[in-house]
């Protein structure tokens, strides 16, 4: 399946064999303090700049409503950002993988952000529209 659209990833998750865990690492983009000029205009242009995850949650495909469900739960943590990264993980026998299962993923997700090793999620905006993005 072609997933074009937050819609479509919840779709194609609850499509799978096993109950599928979703990953959310939500980022805010930043600029560095040692950034030059170019560097500057190219952030005030929403070019460039580093992603600094601010927050993560997991949840299973059947915790998951809209895309604006989840910008207004994300909302009540008082945490902005610009970007969420998305990944998950496949249950066994017939059973979503625990949450607990879910803190070493996570983790590993906020590392690779930090890295820009992005290639492997999907990413959304806030807008909810799909981000290409380039690493």
């Amino acid at each position: 399946m072609n997933i074009s659209s937050y819609d479509d990833l919840i779709r194609a998750a609850r499509a799978q064999p096993q109950p599928q865990r979703l990953l959310f690492a939500f980022a805010k983009a930043e600029l560095p303090d040692e950034a030059g000029e170019a560097e500057r205009a190219g952030f005030a242009e929403q070019r460039g700049g580093a992603l600094a995850p601010v927050m993560c949650v997991d949840k299973t495909t059947e915790e998951l409503g809209s895309f604006a469900d989840l910008v207004a739960e994300s909302a009540y943590t008082g945490k902005e950002w610009d970007i969420v990264f998305v990944t998950t993980m496949s249950g066994r026998n017939g059973k979503p993988p625990a949450s607990t299962e879910a803190e070493a993923p996570l983790n590993m997700m906020v590392t690779y952000i930090h890295t820009g090793q992005i290639g492997q999620f999907l990413a959304f905006g806030k807008d909810g529209e799909l981000k290409r993005m380039a690493q």
